[in-house]
């Protein structure tokens, strides 16, 4: 049983970064298996999955120091730039999104905004994200 654990918490994290990969499957599966209590697991999705977060977050505050304004420069990013600024923190929630989730941490980093609001706004988007997993497979 903390095999499993220890390989969801492994896959959670890892999806959380700019690596590729993904927990559902391996949450869906657990969750189907019916031997770990469903909270075990989701404690354990959510911690990962937020902490890969919000590494994500602090290597974006890190970069930040040695690449300066000027490398977000074409439209595209430029534009996500000025959206985060509008939304700040709260636009966090949105990190468990594929394929945008993990560049909105690096860039809410990047951009020095409130690592502690943005921890909290990482957690519940992930949070509900798992829940509705679960949800489905339970």
């Amino acid at each position: 049983m903390a095999l499993e654990l220890w390989g969801l918490f492994a896959s959670s994290f890892i999806a959380s970064t700019l690596l590729p990969g993904g927990s559902e499957v391996a949450l869906a599966w657990l969750v189907d298996a019916g031997q770990i209590p469903l909270w075990q697991l989701l404690s354990v999705a959510i911690a990962g999955n937020s902490a890969g977060g919000i590494l994500t977050l602090v290597l974006g505050r890190f970069i930040s120091k040695y690449y300066p304004a000027r490398v977000l420069n074409n439209p595209r990013q430029e534009r996500a730039k000025k959206w985060l600024q509008h939304h700040g923190a709260p636009a966090l929630v949105l990190s468990w999104l594929p394929l945008i989730g993990d560049p909105l941490c690096l860039l809410a980093g990047w951009l020095k905004i409130n690592v502690y609001w943005c921890s909290l706004f990482i957690v519940i988007g992930k949070a509900a994200r798992y829940l509705l997993i679960a949800g489905l497979f339970s």
